[in-house]
């Protein structure tokens, strides 16, 4: 009985700490990719002189410029999440945004 005890006094402990890591390692690698789809939109807007503003056809754009998952795609949101971007020099967003913690935005 004490053993199951001190055994359920480790789970009560553990679980909520590994929660707490798969939603920051979610969070991460979220934005992450929204760095490298920023990056592959300066890079689009560079090779085809467009300025800030223009718009930007999102994912079409930019897929000859990041490195994309083996189903030939942007890598989507570990969590879910959407990513959109409407223009050249804006900052790319996912939908979860700060509706979650932690959030999934840009530094």
């Amino acid at each position: 009985m004490i053993v199951s005890a001190i055994l359920g006094l480790l789970v009560s402990i553990a679980v909520p700490y590994y929660v707490r890591q798969t939603a920051s390692t979610q969070a991460n690698l979220c934005i992450n990719t929204l760095l490298k789809i920023d990056d592959a939109a300066c890079d689009f807007a560079l090779e085809q002189g467009k300025k800030t503003g223009d718009p930007l056809n999102y994912p079409q754009d930019l897929t000859p410029y990041i490195k994309l998952n083996g189903a030939n795609q942007i890598p989507p949101c570990p969590a879910g999440g959407n990513y959109t971007l409407n223009s050249v020099g804006a900052i790319p967003a996912c939908s979860l945004g700060s509706s979650v913690s932690p959030v999934h935005i840009l530094p």
